[in-house]
C-alpha cells in the first residue's frame, strides 16, 4: 500500500503491523528463496534432460518462468521496505512493477488452464495426445496466453496517472473477472471430465489425488486473488492489514507451492532430478 507524491510513491508496508516488519520480512524472504529454488530446479531439469519434452513439461516450464517473474516483481522491494525502511519507489519502477504483477497473474491463470486441458487430453484422448498438442500448438497456446495478458491487463497501470482512476479500476476488475471466470469454468470442466472418465478404474485413486492437489493449489491462488481485487475496488469491512497481507500472500505463496505440487509430483521430473544428482556424485 502506498501514497502518491509527484513522480514517486511512498510505500507504507503493512499498516498497524510495523512492529512485526522483521518477522514479516523473514516469512516472505523464506517463501521467495523456496520459490526461486523450486522453480529454478524445475527449469534446470527440463532444460538439461532431453526426455522432458512432453507438452506437460513445456507448460510446467512456462509456469515456473511466470512464477519467478511474479514473485521477483514483488518480494525484493517488499523486503527493502520491511528491513531497510526504503519506502520510496519511482514512478517508472512502480509502473513496471504493476505491469508485471497484472500480466503475470493473467499468464499464470492461462498456464493453469492449459495444464488442465493437457491432463484432459492425456487421460480422455490418449491416442490423439501428440497429434492434438503438437509443438506448434503449444507455441500458439503460449503466445495466446502472453497476448491475452497484455491485452486485458495493460489498462490496470493507468491508475498511476493523475486522472480519476475509477474507470481504469472498473476496467481492471471487469477484465480480471472475465479472465478468471472463463479459466475457472474450463478448468472445472476439464477436471470434472477427467474424474468422470477414471471413476471405477484402477487409476481412479491416483487421478483423485492428483486432481485434488491441483484444485487445492488453484483455490489458494484464485480465491484470495479475486477477493483482494474486489476489496480494493469496492471496499469492505476487512481490516487494512489483512487486505494488504492477502494481496501479498496470493502473489507469493502459490509460486512456492506450484513447483512442489505440479512438478515434483511428476514422476519424470523426479527421475530427472535424481539422475542429475547421482551423475554429479559419480563425477565427484
Amino acid at each position: 500500500i502506498g501514497s502518491f507524491d509527484s513522480s514517486s510513491f511512498i510505500l507504507v508496508g503493512v499498516p498497524s503491523l510495523e512492529a512485526f516488519s522483521t518477522c514479516l520480512g523473514i516469512l516472505f524472504c523464506s517463501a521467495y528463496v523456496i520459490a526461486l529454488l523450486g522453480n529454478g530446479v524445475v527449469l534446470l531439469a527440463i532444460g538439461l534432460d532431453k526426455s522432458l519434452r512432453e507438452p506437460i513439461h513445456c507448460f510446467l516450464a512456462m509456469l515456473a518462468v511466470v512464477d519467478v517473474v511474479m514473485v521477483t516483481s514483488i518480494v525484493p522491494k517488499m523486503l527493502c521496505v520491511f528491513w531497510l525502511n526504503s519506502t520510496e519507489i519511482g514512478g517508472t519502477a512502480c509502473f513496471v512493477q504493476m505491469f508485471l504483477v497484472h500480466s503475470t497473474t493473467s499468464e499464470e491463470s492461462g498456464v493453469l488452464l492449459a495444464m488442465a486441458v493437457d491432463r484432459y487430453v492425456a487421460i480422455c484422448h490418449p491416442l490423439r495426445y501428440r497429434a492434438i498438442l503438437s509443438h506448434q500448438t503449444i507455441a500458439h497456446i503460449g503466445l495466446a496466453i502472453v497476448l491475452r495478458a497484455q491485452l486485458f491487463m495493460h489498462m490496470a497501470v493507468a491508475k498511476l496517472a493523475c486522472a480519476d482512476p475509477r474507470p481504469s479500476g472498473l476496467y481492471s476488475v471487469a477484465g480480471s473477472s472475465l479472465i478468471v471466470g472463463i479459466d475457472v469454468a474450463f478448468i472445472a470442466v476439464s477436471y470434472g471430465t477427467i474424474l468422470n472418465t477414471v471413476l471405477g478404474k484402477r487409476s481412479c485413486w491416483k487421478a483423485l489425488s492428483t486432481c485434488g492437489c491441483h484444485i487445492c493449489v488453484m483455490l489458494l491462488y484464485y480465491i484470495p486473488g479475486i477477493v483482494s481485487i474486489y476489496v480494493q475496488q469496492f471496499g469492505s469491512t476487512m481490516p487494512v492489514p489483512a487486505e494488504v497481507l492477502l494481496a501479498d500472500l496470493y502473489l507469493t505463496f502459490p509460486t512456492m507451492l506450484n513447483p512442489i505440487i505440479y512438478s515434483m509430483r511428476t514422476k519424470q521430473i523426479r527421475g530427472a532430478l535424481l539422475k542429475m544428482l547421482f551423475s554429479r556424485k559419480a563425477q565427484a
